[in-house]
């Protein structure tokens, strides 16, 4: 398949998933079991995704410098350090496993 035609097909389908967001009648909205959802939701996506991208490696599941550096981060996040620490304590320990060959 083309490349452009891979593009132009997944722009029309995220615009159909806008489009279609914003035809939910109001009603719709506010019930709570909505409500709820909409909160959560966005967290376990973004769960799964950062599960994902740490722990797979195609078909395969990997402990690597990934997994070291995400818990340097889940350790920061714990002792309630600014995000920025958070960040750098990921980068900083997933590139040292990495260096030590691990």
């Amino acid at each position: 398949m083309n490349t452009w035609i891979a593009v132009g097909l997944t722009v029309l389908g995220c615009y159909a998933v806008k489009l279609a967001g914003l035809l939910v009648p109001a009603g719709a909205m506010e019930r709570p079991f909505v409500r709820r959802l909409a909160a959560l939701l966005p967290v376990a996506l973004l769960a799964a995704l950062t599960a994902q991208q740490t722990f797979a490696d195609g078909h395969a599941l990997v402990l690597d410098a990934r997994a070291a550096g995400l818990g340097a981060a889940a350790v920061a996040l714990i002792l309630r350090a600014p995000f920025l620490l958070v960040v750098a304590a990921a980068v900083l320990v997933t590139a040292g496993v990495r260096a030590l060959g691990g």
